[in-house]
């Protein structure tokens, strides 16, 4: 696991930084290796939010101006992890409240939240609350399973009932129905002199249903999303359960989520690959970002551990060379949206230069 930094600095502007991006001369051909991908049409950044344990104030700060940065900078999404009992979002429910409140046009995303760690009622009620605050901006993802290091956890998390959880897909489908409106009460009416009831979660966002993803890394999760109407996330991880090769891997997911989609080629995918564009980039930070990545790579070279977890190489380098080799990514061709992974243990000002550079270079380049 990564080691947290402490966050540091306020959020600085580079000069020629743009409010929206546009291609000169309109145009482009969007191509790599011969091969037409589509144009983006949604371009977005994902963050883990990690904060000192000694002052955690100034990185949940530096969060919320990093996705300020991301709507001035024409970003269309931004993304915040979880991170339980660790040094990273603990809420990202309520961190994406406060920056609802400091932005005005950004979607705004979790990928993901997984489930084992929350009530779908009680969960229900904090997406809607913070949709209505948003005005409808609001995309939330999720993932299903036991909680991570279940077994030192459980007593706290479920004292009475942690061998009867239940873990499966039925808990989204239960935060699903809350979501759209199912009833969760036998009761509603008036009760008393003030009190009235409902028999539904509120508030009630009825767009938000439209909004929900699921993040899977398998094939199984890719089809359940389909069948049940949710958009899909994927993103720098797979299980290796036919191909050796990440790129195939994920656009078998791909295809067969839409197979099994209500609205076909036209449901919502994101791809969550990690992009690190150098373009603007100190030598010194173009230093630390290759030792990131080297660090990183030898587990991309092979499955790890029982679930045969693939992991995506990291993309650094000039926008320029990272738009080619995304042009020649077998499931990158077949997506229109991205919520690209900012990584993990940087500083500040290194966001700030790597969102910029996406924003001003890669996104263009990519036909966004």
């Amino acid at each position: 696991m990564d080691t947290p930094a402490p966050a540091t600095g306020r959020c600085s502007r580079p000069p020629g930084w743009a409010a929206k991006v546009t291609v000169p001369g309109g145009d482009h051909p969007w191509q790599g290796g011969g091969v037409t991908s589509r144009p983006l049409r949604k371009l977005g950044f994902l963050t883990i939010g990690l904060f000192d344990r000694d002052d955690p104030r100034a990185g949940h700060e530096s969060t919320l101006e990093i996705i300020q940065l991301g709507e001035e900078l024409g970003f269309d999404s931004a993304w915040v992890r979880h991170r339980h009992l660790q040094y990273g979002i603990s809420s990202p429910v309520a961190v994406l409240a406060a920056a609802s409140q400091r932005t005005s046009r950004i979607e705004l995303g979790t990928a993901v939240i997984p489930l084992g760690w929350e009530n779908p009622l009680r969960l229900a009620e904090d997406l809607a609350t913070v949709d209505v605050l948003s005005g409808g901006r609001l995309n939330p993802g999720l993932s299903v399973g036991p909680p991570m290091n279940y077994d030192t956890v459980k007593e706290a998390l479920y004292p009475d009932t942690a061998d009867v959880e239940d873990f499966t897909y039925r808990r989204v489908e239960r935060l699903l129905g809350f979501v759209r409106g199912d009833r969760a009460s036998d009761f509603s009416g008036k009760q008393g002199v003030v009190e009235e009831f409902s028999d539904r979660v509120e508030p009630h966002s009825p767009g938000l249903i439209k909004r929900m993803w699921y993040g899977g890394a398998s094939l199984r999760s890719a089809q359940w999303a389909g069948e049940h109407g949710m958009n899909f996330l994927t993103s720098s991880v797979v299980k290796a359960e036919e191909a050796g090769d990440f790129a195939e891997i994920q656009l078998s997911h791909i295809r067969a989520f839409r197979a099994h989609h209500p609205d076909g080629e036209r449901a919502r995918v994101s791809q969550g690959l990690v992009v690190i564009p150098t373009d603007s980039a100190t030598p010194e930070q173009k230093t630390k970002y290759a030792a990131y990545v080297d660090k990183r790579t030898p587990r991309t070279r092979e499955p790890q551990g029982p679930a045969r977890m693939l992991f995506s190489r990291d993309y650094v380098g000039s926008s320029a060379e990272i738009a080619e080799q995304l042009h020649a990514h077998a499931a990158f061709r077949e997506i229109d949206e991205v919520a690209f992974a900012l990584p993990f243990s940087f500083e500040h000002p290194d966001y700030v230069q790597i969102l910029t550079d996406i924003a001003t270079h890669l996104g263009p380049a990519l036909g966004r």
